[in-house]
């Protein structure tokens, strides 16, 4: 091939490529197979050997980073890039609007637009003739570093834009945020620990941690994206409004968030703001609050803005999930499993809304690993409904008087030496008559996961073990009345419900059973697998291993489980004492319709109509499973109008 036609296909592949990567990062919609697509990147790396100086700027091959820099250069913005006030509350944010009412003496409705925060890196994106040229972070406000290098790896931004919006504009500054999805942080986490290197304490730093990186080919490595939020002169554009500015960015070939919405009024603006905290949870990126801007961009040149924020816009920002407190000691809790979790005493701190005193560490390896000590001062973090976590120490604020974290080597609880299976990373009591652990299988036997009682809460249940009228599974079955109306706190209705409620949870499927026993590897799912395999308890009391095995989601871990629990002659004199004290266990029917025997179900949020659990247990009784996180096998998303609220 001559240099002419060598010109004129590197176009072609230019212009293929960049409308290839623009459907897949940023519409999520490709239109080739990724072999097609390899093929063209092979062809134009191929050509651009032959022909290195036809090697143009807004080439994908640019994206793979460069050599290394000395240092980064600093970039002047041509105008300053602001930053937001915060408001942290609904009055504040009425405040905002009765200001701009009065800056402007304006009486009708103000409208908005509202979009998630997003916990990245801001960054502005000059583009001369369509063709990226500079890329830089924020800096002062005024003076950013040039990051251009590391900005041309992030597949998300456009090296040149789309000729669908008509005529681009010469110089065009686009700004937006550089954020890392959750999936990619945990990912490059999990692969910092195999290596033995620190880890990144969030999504944010790892973003800003890559972007800063002098070799652009490690920035390449990580799974950076980005959003677009706004462009540093409006005038340049054909837009009147943020809405439609999203719109014709959109067109130019930026990743807008879709979560972006026109809010009417404040009304609107306060609901999407209660929608976001709802599901911020789950989002594939970290959000830490809603930005508000008044949509019209004439009042936005009419508001202006102060020395160091626009007067149009305001951050509405969410409770903080992460603060700094101080290890006051550590705790060693025994689970109903033998597990022994650390548990760090905090000096209490409020974290997300709710004050925190407590937080788990994981196991030994995680406090060696992150190389924790009591007296240190630390970060944890609170996010949904998960118990709070120590992210890591503030190795600066060490004085030298931090004492090292000693795991026991017996059980605090009874005193039996500790093991460490191996394999695992848990330490375990593995006395089967350990108190702490008999307490939470008692516990859970009888609440929301197990046979749900109502009346034998957790409280409940420690006030009857401690007055020792419980001591194992079958004792639930041998309450009286009169056994619990002389309890302290207790009545004759109260004991007469609580007897009332036992008797009605005597007759338990099979599944609901075995999910209540709490054999490790055996959760809801697999106990109803393993129900609808065996028909009956005593079936699946006398199956083989490779019988197990053959049951879909069993592996060798749950197998074995399953065949010491049952082989344990105490077991199977507990389960002869439960059927002796009234419990039947229904066994699956047969001809019981299964029209969602394919299905996979996962709840979230507060159902109107019916509980969670009563929704769990309907669906399986038609042949589905309830799985409780997500994953590639669940094929339905029941949630309700809270979702991750309960």
């Amino acid at each position: 091939m001559d240099r002419e036609h060598a010109r004129k296909r590197l176009a072609e592949l230019r212009e293929q490529i960049n409308y290839h990567n623009y459907r897949y990062y940023v519409l999520d919609d490709p239109v080739i197979s990724d072999g097609e697509y390899d093929q063209l990147f092979r062809e134009l790396l191929e050509l651009e050997e032959r022909f290195p100086d036809l090697v143009t700027a807004d080439s994908p091959s640019q994206r793979v980073g460069g050599p290394p820099l000395d240092r980064f250069e600093t970039v002047e913005h041509p105008l300053p890039m602001l930053s937001l006030d915060n408001v942290f509350s609904e009055e504040e944010l009425r405040e905002f609007e009765e200001k701009i009412r009065r800056f402007l003496q304006w009486e009708e409705e103000i409208q908005y637009s509202a979009e998630p925060k997003l916990d990245g890196l801001a960054v502005e994106l000059v583009y001369e003739e369509g063709v990226f040229t500079i890329g830089s972070t924020r800096g002062d406000g005024l003076v950013g570093e040039n990051i251009t290098a590391q900005l041309r790896t992030v597949q998300a931004i456009p090296l040149r834009l789309q000729e669908l919006a008509g005529d681009i504009p010469s110089r065009l500054i686009v700004r937006g945020e550089v954020y890392m999805p959750l999936e990619g942080f945990e990912a490059l986490n999990r692969e910092r620990a195999s290596r033995g290197e620190p880890l990144f304490a969030n999504p944010r730093n790892a973003a800003a941690g890559s972007l800063r990186q002098l070799d652009p080919r490690v920035t390449a490595s990580r799974p950076l994206s980005f959003f677009v939020y706004g462009v540093a002169d409006t005038a340049v554009t054909p837009c009147s409004t943020q809405q439609e500015l999203y719109r014709w960015l959109a067109r130019l070939g930026f990743k807008v968030n879709p979560l972006v919405l026109h809010c009417p009024d404040i009304e609107t603006v306060v609901a999407r703001y209660r929608y976001l905290q709802e599901v911020r949870h789950q989002l594939e990126y970290e959000i830490d609050g809603m930005v508000v801007k008044v949509d019209s961009f004439e009042l936005q040149h009419r508001l202006g803005a102060t020395s160091r924020a626009p007067r149009w816009a305001v951050a509405w920002k969410f409770p903080a999930t992460q603060a700094t407190t101080r290890i006051k000691d550590v705790d060693f809790q025994v689970g109903r499993t033998g597990a022994v979790t650390p548990v760090a005493i905090l000096e209490p701190v409020t974290v997300g809304g709710v004050t925190v005193q407590r937080a788990t560490l994981h196991n030994q390896d995680e406090i060696q690993r992150k190389d924790l000590r009591i007296g240190d001062t630390v970060l944890i973090q609170r996010a949904g409904d998960v118990i709070p976590e120590v992210i890591k120490p503030i190795v600066e604020k060490r004085t030298g008087q931090e004492q090292p974290i000693l795991f026991p080597k017996k059980c605090p609880e009874c005193g039996h030496p500790l093991v460490r299976p191996r394999g695992e990373a848990v330490i375990r009591c593995i006395n089967p008559h350990c108190p702490a652990q008999r307490l939470r299988s008692l516990i859970y036997f009888a609440g929301k996961n197990g046979l749900d009682i109502e009346g034998l809460g957790k409280k409940n249940m420690e006030q009857l073990v401690e007055a020792g009228l419980v001591r194992d599974l079958p004792d639930i079955f041998r309450l009286r009345v009169e056994d619990l109306e002389e309890l302290d706190g207790w009545g004759r209705k109260s004991a007469e419900n609580v007897i009332r409620a036992i008797r009605a949870a005597s007759h338990p499927p099979l599944d609901r059973f075995l999910a209540a026993l709490g054999i490790r590897f055996v959760g809801e799912v697999t106990a109803a697998q393993l129900a609808r395999r065996f028909g009956s308890l005593e079936h699946l009391m006398e199956a083989s291993r490779e019988e197990l095995l053959e049951v879909d989601g069993v592996g060798e871990q749950a197998a074995d489980s399953l065949l010491d629990y049952f082989s344990d002659p105490d077991v199977r004199a507990m389960l002869r004492e439960l059927q002796e004290n009234g419990l039947q266990i229904q066994p699956v029917e047969a001809g019981v319709p299964r029209r969602l025997e394919d299905r996979v179900f996962l709840f979230t949020g507060s159902l109107e109509t019916m509980s969670r659990n009563e929704a769990k247990a309907r669906v399986k009784e038609l042949g589905a499973q309830v799985a409780t996180t997500v994953n590639r096998k669940v094929t339905d998303v029941v949630a309700g109008p809270s979702p991750a609220a309960s």
